[in-house]
């Protein structure tokens, strides 16, 4: 659907890619509810669906540079776009961990030839950015000493919360129907400062008074 979407995007059919956009979302969020549900999540669909995602977004993001012909403006809005998915994975991840709270986990999957191509796929486009957004929270943390429950504490969730992937194609979806794909792209880019100064915050707000 996301790849169809990106071919509209790119022929100029926005609307009927926005529409697309925001039915695709529907529909993955009620497929992930009824899984957990009925407790049929594993670990082979968290691998596809986050793989197949970051291929979808991949797509988008070509269509939006073929569009515009803002290359280099859509390559580095890719690159911001998948830095604040991943920063919104890994601190609940890290909320979690330093709270003592249980982390999803999915029953092992029979092991089969496409599991481990996925597995593989996964621990080479996101386990480095999952291990390397960690190393950088633990190392701030020890290097400037910071007070773990409030550089990780709801406030500090709640500025990448709302930046997962249904907001993101509901706003690609919002800036379509007003045929403004180059302004989605300043958006995008846009949240990269935004991280940055979010990132400022929580640093300076877990700085311990003095005694």
């Amino acid at each position: 659907m996301v790849l169809l979407a990106a071919g509209l995007l790119l022929r100029g059919e926005d609307l009927l890619a926005a529409l697309l956009l925001q039915a695709k979302t529907v529909l993955d969020n009620a497929d992930g509810q009824l899984a957990r549900l009925r407790g049929e999540v594993t670990e082979f669909g968290r691998y596809l669906d986050t793989e197949l995602d970051f291929l979808g977004n991949l797509f988008l993001f070509l269509a939006l540079g073929g569009r515009t012909g803002e290359w280099e403006e859509a390559l580095l809005a890719f690159l911001v776009f998948t830095f604040v998915q991943s920063y919104d994975f890994n601190l609940e991840r890290l909320y979690r961990l330093h709270r003592g709270l249980p982390l999803p986990q999915e029953p092992p999957d029979p092991e089969t030839p496409l599991l481990a191509l996925l597995r593989g796929v996964y621990r080479l486009l996101f386990l480095p950015q999952d291990r390397g957004i960690a190393a950088l929270e633990e190392f701030l943390v020890r290097r400037l000493g910071l007070a773990p429950h409030r550089f990780w504490d709801e406030w500090a969730l709640s500025g990448v919360v709302n930046l997962g992937l249904s907001t993101q194609l509901f706003f690609l979806g919002v800036f379509l129907a007003f045929h403004q794909p180059a302004a989605y792209l300043t958006f995008v880019l846009l949240q990269g400062v935004y991280l940055g100064l979010w990132y400022l915050w929580r640093i300076v707000r877990s700085i311990p008074s003095p005694r």
